[in-house]
């Protein structure tokens, strides 16, 4: 059974940086999407990054880009979502999710399947940015 894990997380003050991790336990796809999506409390689901990691190739939401980046380790198993410049409205409950196999995508594809709730999700970890 597929278990996506996120340690990590925490709080920050404005102008701060974290960085997320998520790991799946019985996952062993070499082609995979991986992603992250955050809600905060009151808004929808919003995506956030997302990387296919056979390229890679990858796709950042408009508040993300320029601030955010999303990588995977040499193995493709472990994908991280570097934040910098954090403001209080990064503040949300962050979600990791991942997909696999998948054959002849983009972190765009990537994206648009997390979207619509595809791939295993983890339970997600709070980030929070205080001002």
């Amino acid at each position: 059974q597929v278990r996506v894990l996120e340690p990590g997380g925490g709080s920050v003050q404005a102008g701060g940086s974290l960085r997320l991790s998520c790991s799946a336990s019985g996952y062993t796809h070499d082609n995979k999407c991986m992603g992250w999506f955050r809600q905060a409390p009151g808004n929808e689901r919003e995506g956030v990054a997302a990387i296919y990691t056979s390229g890679p190739s990858t796709y950042y939401s408009e508040s993300a880009k320029g601030r955010f980046t999303i990588s995977t380790d040499d193995t493709g198993d472990t994908v991280y979502l570097q934040m910098n410049s954090l403001s209080p409205e990064d503040t949300a409950m962050y979600y990791c999710a991942m997909e696999g196999p998948i054959y002849g995508g983009d972190g765009t594809y990537c994206y648009r399947r997390f979207r619509v709730g595809n791939g295993h999700w983890g339970q997600g970890t709070q980030v929070t940015v205080s001002s």
